[in-house]
């Protein structure tokens, strides 16, 4: 078991690690809002004005904070007013980004808010900019958010809704660069304005930033918008096994040097918020303008028999240890990083949560959210480890990646208001583990408690068996004055408690 050396210093402290860095992503894209999150009043599954009991519980659990909808890509074509009013007078639609099926827009604006306030988090709603109108965008906002006397308010209570909601966040397009518009950075920039100039009612307003690592995209929108009309950036990167979009992989069945090229990949993510922040703070170096990650997480081929434009994928340990890498590079960058949101919460992607009819079942991502929920709101501290380099495959590596590590070791550490301290630690390898002596000076905690999450690689949790992978408490940690001795094993997360 190899040794290695780690300093934790309470007293450097960094920056807030916002709660929205825990944020999520729902997309009308296959079963993520339908059979995910909502099923109807009269289905036989448990629910709240048809949203999923399950779900609500699940979702409570990991003190869910924010979530981002209708999209994605589904938002350059979605038009407001399709989705309210009664169900059965609503317009039907074909979602021609995903599958091709018919959209019914039974779940609509008063839907998602009235899901936003069951579970207690903030609504971030993408406005349509590929497709629509500045006068659409501006009156969805006053629909939502308006207390004063005008058309839209009175179309709102004539639906049903007498008090506005609060709608914290939106985003002026989605993907403009792509599937939002094929816009070149200059002219985007100059439809921000336009957009930003007529709406209002929401607190933050998040322009659309970058595909990746395009800072040529960023510098344009940082040179011609002022900090003031922009609250957030927003940033789209996916970790992909492979070079190749059209095979990217399995997410059930893949060999260890297949976990070791993802994780590479996935790693990545630290030189674009490196460079990304670089080139924020030259224009902003108040931070002002948040790095919103809205779109991020593990993208494989979908499971076989599936439709698919539907993005069914399995979760497995490897996904635990990629979401972990990940928020521990949020937190590290909560300077800039305001909002994170991985895609997506149900059924798609790198779901939290998986639904078949009146099953759910909870991946081994959901319980790496779980096990950060107390990051949030806490202040970043300054930790530093020791760390020991994996070996990634650089011949399948995406081109342009220009990643020449996998380090086996990530972590992040910060102080809550109560003072109690959260470690969240994870080890990659899956050869060796390691002993950990970490140094915390002037450290006066006395009670420590922790846990682990921790399987095979490919191990994953199924209908029929939900708890294969799941954390438990964890005795591997010991606290003696200024020190502290972790056990970290092999392809493992663990988080620590000191109070």
């Amino acid at each position: 078991m190899a040794e290695l050396k780690m300093t934790i210093d309470k007293t450097n402290r960094i920056s807030k690690i916002n709660k929205e860095i825990y944020g999520h992503f729902a997309e009308h894209l296959g079963r993520c809002i339908y059979g995910g999150i909502f099923v109807g009043e009269d289905s036989p599954i448990p629910n709240t004005r048809g949203i999923r009991n399950d779900v609500i519980e699940a979702l409570k659990a990991i003190k869910l904070p924010v979530v981002r909808w209708p999209g994605g890509c589904f938002a350059d074509t979605y038009h407001w007013r399709d989705g309210i009013g009664p169900r059965e007078n609503r317009r039907k639609i074909v979602n021609v980004n995903w599958g091709g099926v018919t959209e019914d827009n039974s779940f609509g604006t008063h839907e998602f808010l009235d899901f936003c306030e069951l579970v207690g988090c903030e609504a971030y709603v993408s406005l349509n900019v590929g497709s629509g109108t500045v006068q659409e965008a501006s009156e969805w906002v006053e629909y939502m958010t308006s207390a004063n006397e005008s058309p839209m308010t009175e179309l709102r209570k004539k639906n049903g809704r007498e008090k506005p909601w609060k709608v914290k966040y939106v985003g002026i397009g989605n993907e403009n660069w792509g599937c939002g518009g094929e816009m070149n950075a200059e002219y985007y920039s100059s439809l921000y304005k336009q957009f930003h100039t007529f709406i209002r009612g929401a607190e933050q307003q998040i322009a659309c930033g970058p595909n990746g690592n395009d800072c040529n995209w960023t510098e344009t929108l940082m040179k011609n918008i002022r900090p003031h009309q922009m609250r957030g950036i927003s940033l789209h990167n996916y970790t992909i096994p492979t070079n190749n979009w059209a095979h990217k992989g399995s997410s059930m069945a893949f060999s260890e040097k297949e976990y070791y090229d993802t994780l590479a990949h996935t790693w990545h993510m630290e030189k674009i918020l490196r460079d990304q922040k670089g080139i924020m703070q030259r224009y902003d170096d108040n931070k002002f303008v948040g790095l919103i990650v809205d779109e991020w997480g593990i993208w494989t081929d979908v499971i076989d028999g599936t439709n698919p434009g539907f993005l069914y994928q399995q979760n497995t340990m490897r996904d635990a240890i990629l979401a972990s890498i990940n928020l521990n590079l949020f937190n590290l960058n909560s300077d800039r990083v305001k909002m994170a949101n991985i895609a997506q919460m149900i059924n798609v992607l790198q779901s939290i949560l998986l639904t078949e009819g009146e099953k759910m079942v909870k991946t081994p991502t959901y319980h790496v959210f779980d096990m950060y929920k107390d990051h949030m709101e806490a202040t970043l501290v300054y930790s530093n480890c020791e760390n020991v380099e994996l070996m990634p495959q650089p011949e399948r590596w995406h081109p342009g990646m220009q990643v020449d590590h996998l380090p086996a070791i990530s972590q992040s550490v910060s102080v809550d208001e109560a003072g109690k301290m959260h470690i969240t630690i994870s080890n990659a390898s899956l050869e060796e583990d390691f002993d950990i002596d970490c140094a915390i000076p002037r450290c006066d905690y006395k009670s420590i408690s922790a846990r682990i999450l921790t399987a095979a690689y490919d191990a994953m949790n199924t209908f029929d068996a939900p708890e294969t992978v799941s954390p438990a408490d964890y005795s591997g940690v010991k606290l003696n004055g200024e020190n502290l001795a972790i056990k970290l094993p092999k392809c493992s997360v663990v988080s620590i408690e000191l109070c």
